[in-house]
Formats: C-alpha cells, structure tokens, sequence
C-alpha cells in the first residue's frame, strides 16, 4: 500500500529562482515586470519550471495527470512522507491517473488553469483516491523500551479521561453532534505538537547556527493539516460558548506541557505523538461504521461535505461527509507514520520525509522501507 504525490522540492525552488540571477527562466524578462511571476519564490519556481517546456499545463497533460492543473502543482501539504513510491500494492494516490488520456488533461488543465487557486498558500499535503484510501486500518506499534512506554502510557491515560469525560464507549453508536464535538476538541489539540516541535527546532537552529535538517517544514505541515482538520468540521457545527472555554483551557494545558517535554525529550514527544494519531484513526474509523449502519449518523454517507474539504482535498464535486472522514483518517495515518519515525531517529538525522513525496505503507506505524534509524546503524 502506498500513498503517492509530487510537487517541487525545496531545492528545486531555490535552483529555479536563484539560477536565474534577475532573470525570469520562463520568458528571460526581467522578474519584476514579466508575467510568469508574482514576486514569490514558489510560485515563480513552479511557473518557469513548467513554462521551461512550452507550459506548465502541457506538462501536465503529457504526464496524464487528469485532474491536476497549473494551481495544483503549487500547493503544498500537511504530512509529507516522502520517499520512492515503490510498494506493490496501492491504497492512496494522488487524483488522476496515467491511464487518462492526455486530451482529457489537456481539457481539464485549459478549464483550470487560467482561474488562481485561494489556497495557494496552503503547505504540502496529499490528496487522495477515496476508493483506495478507504482501505486503510488501524495499527498499533508495540513499545520497545522506557520511552516508549511513558509515551504509551500518556495517550492511554489522556484517552481514558476523555472517554470518560465525555461519555465515549468504543463501539457505541454517537449521534452527529457528539462525533462532531468530538472531533473538532480533539483536532484543537492535534495541531500543538506539529507547531511546537516546529518552532522549538527552528529557534534551536537559529541559537546553534546549525541546520535543521528538514524537520521543520514537515512538522508545520501536519499542524497546519490538523488544523484544517478543525476548521473543515467547524464548517459542520459552531461549537458553543462552553465548549470554546473548554478548549481554551486545553490549550494552555498541554502546549505548556508539550512544550517542556520537548525541551526535555524531543523523542519521547514525536513518540507520544505517534500513539496519539493511532488513536485518532482508531476513533475515526468507529465514526465510518457508524456511517455505514443506520444510527444517527448514517445521513453523513449522503450528506454533501464541505465546500472547504472539496477545495483542500481536491475532492470529486459530490464527495460527501463520508468522504470527508476517510481522508482524514488517512491523514491521521500519515501523522502517525510520520511521528513514529522521527522518535527512532536522532534529532540530528535528516528527515526522510521530503516535500513533493508521500509513500505510506500498509502498516502505517513501521519507518518507510529501507530507511535505517542513525541509532541502528
């Protein structure tokens, strides 16, 4: 099982920007004034690249690739595992395919890409083939020492409490309102970790004038996904005065405690993080069968999702909220993925997990095959 996509790497921004010198590589004007650039480095990065061979659109259509376009090429997302798409079996690509003809790329690309996409903004993240992504299930990776076991422990304990808090039996059917509230308070806490690893390794890199390896762009875009995790449900339910207090008092607690414990133990952390998002894909596959029964939540299988969702996720127009959870789900996969494999590298080895490349195995909470921790060597 693999879950694959590609858009420019970092280095292949700079080298198309910087190679360039005051030169535009797509039409050899000057960049302030020639029309394939809008100032930032990204965006002109992606246009020369693709105007290098006539446009970025006709690369596209050579390539197959039916529903992507001159905006697709530019957004960037949350989780990005990269390594070399090599398994034998696939449970999530990226939408489009090479069995599509390129006359139908060329039609999709003209429709899209003269429109700018608002999210252009948006960081690395993958998109999805719903019918394969479908496939993917929960899985646990069994603590091996001391450290995995504290970790372990913690997201056993925090699960506990807030099952019991909140009325939560695995298993038990859940009206719509409480799947939401569920989610949209656990999504609240998700996207800590990611910014507060982020921004601890960036000042780490500034007060040591070291590099940081990669690290720091993988772990922003899994807040920055969380995050969109959050702001898609919000789309769903407004939450009220009450439970926005709740969530403000959530907040404090566990980004102060992140926080220190990653000053502390940067491993346990990723660890704890890794154990959290089985979690979340354990939760959000009981939500899927509660959808596919006849209790409260059956309606999401023919509810239409969010317009948001459709845009970020690059969803089919009549993707529904059913759709919606799947890709969440294998978003929380990635996290998992993600995590788990950080925790077994030294803080110093360079990240695996490029932007451009996602490649998720079947057992999501194994390191991607082939890789070998520093520590192991």
């Amino acid at each position: 099982m693999t879950l694959t996509t590609r858009t420019m790497t970092d280095d292949e921004n700079v080298v198309a920007f910087e190679s360039g010198g005051s030169r535009c590589r797509a039409c050899g004007r000057n960049r302030a004034v020639c029309g394939c650039c809008d100032g930032a480095v990204t965006n002109h990065a992606v246009r020369a690249r693709g105007s290098s061979a006539g446009s970025l659109e006709a690369r596209v259509a050579r390539r197959g690739v039916a529903s992507a376009s001159a905006s697709a090429a530019r957004s960037f997302a949350s989780s990005p595992l990269v390594s070399p798409a090599s398994s034998s079996s696939s449970y999530a690509t990226v939408s489009g395919s090479n069995e599509t003809s390129a006359s139908e790329s060329r039609s999709s690309a003209a429709t899209t890409a003269p429109t700018a996409r608002q999210d252009s903004y948006m960081l690395f993240h993958p998109q999805y083939d719903l019918r394969q992504v479908e496939k993917v299930k929960p899985a646990h990776r069994a603590p091996k020492d001391a450290r995995d076991y504290v970790a372990y422990g913690l997201v056993q304990i925090a699960r506990w409490s807030f099952d019991k808090l909140t009325g939560y039996t695995a298993g038990q059917p859940l009206s719509r309102d409480a799947w939401l509230n569920r989610f949209i308070f656990l999504e609240t806490v998700a996207g800590v970790p990611g910014m507060v690893g982020a921004m601890l390794r960036h000042m780490m890199s500034l007060r040591t004038l070291r590099r940081d390896h990669g690290w720091i762009h993988t772990l922003l875009e899994e807040a920055e996904n969380e995050r969109m995790h959050l702001l898609t449900f919000l789309k769903l339910r407004e939450p009220e005065m009450l439970f926005r207090l709740a969530v403000l008092g959530a907040q404090g607690v566990f980004f102060n405690a992140f926080f220190l414990s990653y000053l502390i133990s940067p491993r346990t952390c990723h660890r704890f993080v890794g154990y959290l998002e089985e979690e979340a894909v354990r939760t959000y596959t009981h939500a899927i069968h509660d959808i596919d029964g006849d209790g409260d939540a059956a309606i999401w299988a023919t509810t239409p999702a969010p317009k948001l969702a459709i845009q970020y996720w690059r969803m089919p127009e009549d993707a529904t909220v059913r759709d919606l959870i799947i890709a969440v789900r294998a978003d929380e996969a990635s996290h998992s993925h993600v995590n788990h494999t950080l925790s077994s590298m030294g803080t110093r080895q360079a990240n695996p997990f490029h932007v451009g490349h996602t490649h998720l195995p079947e057992n999501f909470v194994e390191p991607p095959a082939g890789f070998v921790p520093e520590h192991c060597r």
